[in-house]
């Protein structure tokens, strides 16, 4: 049998309708850093610090990549060490629980929120004794 490895998550982009009250989000939320760069209203996103610089991301001005069909967000789900702890923060920072805390045996525990954009960001406590 082949052993085979699943690729990481390299980079991510969130399309944002209100480009600052998403970044205001995220900071908040999940204390990512942003900086400008590039185009106006264009952020590179720093999840993590200098020794574990975590994924690169991009928020940036929702678009159209073909006429008619915008863009309307990716969903990403990202390790916390409490679901219950981060909804409360998404809700503090501006954002709505799509989908509350559930289970998944033998996984963890995953909530599904949205940021003031109604991009999806699903956040999962991992626990390989949860059921």
């Amino acid at each position: 049998m082949t052993e085979h490895t699943s690729p990481n998550l390299a980079h991510f982009a969130i399309n944002a309708d209100d480009v600052e009250a998403s970044r205001a989000f995220y900071e908040d939320a999940f204390g990512w850093r942003f900086a400008a760069w590039g185009p106006p209203g264009f952020y590179r996103i720093h999840t993590g610090d200098d020794t574990h610089p975590g994924v690169e991301g991009a928020l940036q001005q929702r678009r159209e990549l073909a006429p008619g069909s915008r863009i309307t967000g990716l969903e990403c789900t990202f390790a916390v060490p409490d679901v219950d702890a981060f909804a409360q923060r998404a809700r503090a920072a501006g954002g709505t629980v799509l989908m509350p805390r559930f289970t998944i045996a033998g996984v963890g525990h995953l909530v599904f929120v949205a940021d003031p954009s109604g991009n999806p960001v699903g956040a999962m406590q991992y626990d390989a004794d949860a059921e």
